[in-house]
């Protein structure tokens, strides 16, 4: 039986050492799921257990036995965890840095011959799972995959891995199998809710990984469709109208802006998954793709003169709980080489936020946050200011990106200091040093977006649609 159940609606980007400026790997990923549902951000510590501990999971009875030596990892945790622990992205104290999970469907062929398995791993325990127990991203790749052939999985989903080298990205495509390939080095992909590897080589270790026997599964089973090859997208995947409204237009703009690409149907099917860009990237690139919504495009929704403003599901959504960019920068030392960069809320309407993976603690603003609006949380300071630019957008407009680009200057001058002084420290030194800059960081993010709510708010006052123009002279 097929499990239904509620899936977060993200779209992923990986980025390949060689296709960016600086030599950095990328993984990144906008959760969507919820309008109004906190995250917080955590540093867990290392360690070192008596014990093997075991992982229950509070949303089914997946239950698995963990190694006693858990690796410290920064991670975005659910305000609550009635509903499981969602732990969603991070980065370990080996430099390898995981986003789970690009959620997508399997069609019902396949999943009449391998089923979704209820008590099976899902998103909401897969970061916590793996990502403390792996040293490199191709070690991530086959924990995950591991777990997955053992226990199944009650989910179709779509995994980043990365380190210093290389980028990896997993689907899941029914119970229990699953395919990998690493992105090469000069190349990106784009990923929107759906399966999105092509073909496999089997033969080429160094770029694909898969389950156990899933060749054998798929012939014994008559499931695939093509005259020759392996095409992973074909015979696990989806093609659907929803697809075509939902998932490809996705693709079709990210490609479209870090390619160049102008030839492409928004609706097409057959988008490639991997793509070389147009030029080197810089992470602002990235940035623009996570928090687009077709601009410059007839299905830019913000664009009131587009009739086809609303046909296609953009990138960012009022339903985005963070943002996150994992980039792993060359030649540096494992604890400064990591950012975490955090844009929490809308992507459109918020600033990413760096967060060194060395650093040990976080601003406290970060570790709280409930269901309902407080002004002493970041997510709910980040969320006010695009609750208060939606009504006004026209009017407010500038000031949000006047914000946006005021913070993204302080923060990358603050940050080249930071590093700057990390390369004379060690130790605990450099731990202290880092934790300081991370929270110095994210105090001026919210500090800028403060400022900005007041002038939100003290605009506003003036836009009810009670206002009357009074005569002077009465």
């Amino acid at each position: 039986m097929q499990i239904q159940k509620k899936l977060s609606a993200c779209t992923s980007i990986l980025v390949g050492k060689k296709a960016m400026a600086d030599g950095s790997t990328i993984i990144a990923r906008n959760e969507d799921s919820k309008s109004a549902w906190p995250k917080h951000l955590v540093i867990h510590k290392h360690k070192e257990f008596s014990e093997p501990q075991e992982f229950i999971s509070n949303e089914s009875d997946f239950k698995i036995t963990l190694p006693k030596t858990r690796y410290k990892y920064t991670a975005t945790p659910e305000w609550t965890d009635k509903f499981g622990v969602f732990e969603e992205d991070g980065i370990n104290e080996y430099g390898v840095a995981m986003s789970a999970t690009e959620s997508a469907y399997a069609n019902r062929r396949v999943l009449t011959c391998d089923p979704l398995v209820e008590n099976g791993i899902s998103e909401e325990a897969m970061v916590t799972v793996v990502l403390p127990y792996v040293k490199t991203a191709r070690e991530g790749v086959q924990r995950l995959g591991s777990i997955i052939e053992k226990y199944g999985t009650s989910e179709s989903n779509g995994i980043l891995f990365s380190d210093n080298e290389e980028v990896w990205y997993l689907e899941t495509g029914s119970g229990h199998h699953w395919v990998a390939q690493r992105i090469p080095d000069d190349s990106y992909a784009v990923v929107a809710n759906q399966l999105a590897i092509q073909e496999i080589d089997f033969d080429d270790s160094n770029n694909f990984m898969f389950s156990q026997n899933i060749q054998e599964f798929v012939s014994q089973n008559n499931l695939n469709n093509q005259v020759s090859g392996f095409n992973f997208r074909e015979i696990f995947g989806t093609h659907e109208l929803s697809d075509e409204i939902y998932s490809t237009p996705r693709v079709w703009y990210g490609q479209k802006y870090l390619s160049g690409d102008d030839t492409q149907d928004p609706m097409s099917e057959s988008l490639p998954f991997i793509r070389k860009p147009n030029r080197l990237l810089h992470l602002d690139d990235i940035e623009y793709v996570l928090g687009s919504h077709y601009q410059n495009t007839p299905y830019d929704p913000l664009n009131k003169k587009n009739v086809d403003g609303h046909k296609f599901r953009p990138i960012s959504l009022p339903a985005t709980q963070e943002s996150h960019i994992l980039q792993l920068r060359p030649n540096l030392p494992v604890e400064t080489s990591g950012l975490h960069w955090l844009a929490m809320g809308v992507t459109a309407q918020s600033s990413f936020i760096p967060l060194y993976a060395g650093a040990t603690d976080v601003h406290p603003a970060y570790k709280v946050g409930k269901q309902e609006y407080t002004p002493d949380s970041a997510y709910w300071v980040y969320k006010l200011a695009g609750v208060l630019v939606d009504p006004h957008y026209l009017e407010f407009d500038k000031l949000l990106k006047d914000t946006q680009k005021e913070v993204a200057i302080l923060i990358g001058n603050q940050l080249k200091e930071a590093d700057k002084k990390a390369t004379l420290l060690s130790g605990e030194n450099l731990e202290e040093h880092l934790t300081e800059a991370s929270i110095k960081f994210q105090q001026t993010g919210l500090d800028k977006y403060n400022e900005l709510i007041s002038k939100l708010i003290t605009l506003s006052t003036d836009m009810s649609p009670l206002k009357f123009k009074t005569d002077a002279n009465l």
